[in-house]
């Protein structure tokens, strides 16, 4: 069985930079959240999830 990278969206504040959603996700999802986060400006931190 191959494992999916995985990894974690962080949503951020416009006005101070704090976390205000976390998601992990397959590297398909973070695509698409990337993609709708580029439509309105929003800012995400994506970094890898470590693996369990």
């Amino acid at each position: 069985m191959t494992k999916s990278m995985r990894f974690e969206i962080v949503r951020l504040d416009d006005a101070d930079g704090t976390a205000t959603d976390r998601l992990i996700a397959d590297a398909e999802t973070v695509r698409e959240v990337v993609q709708a986060a580029a439509r309105t400006g929003e800012r995400l931190l994506i970094r890898p999830c470590p693996t369990v």
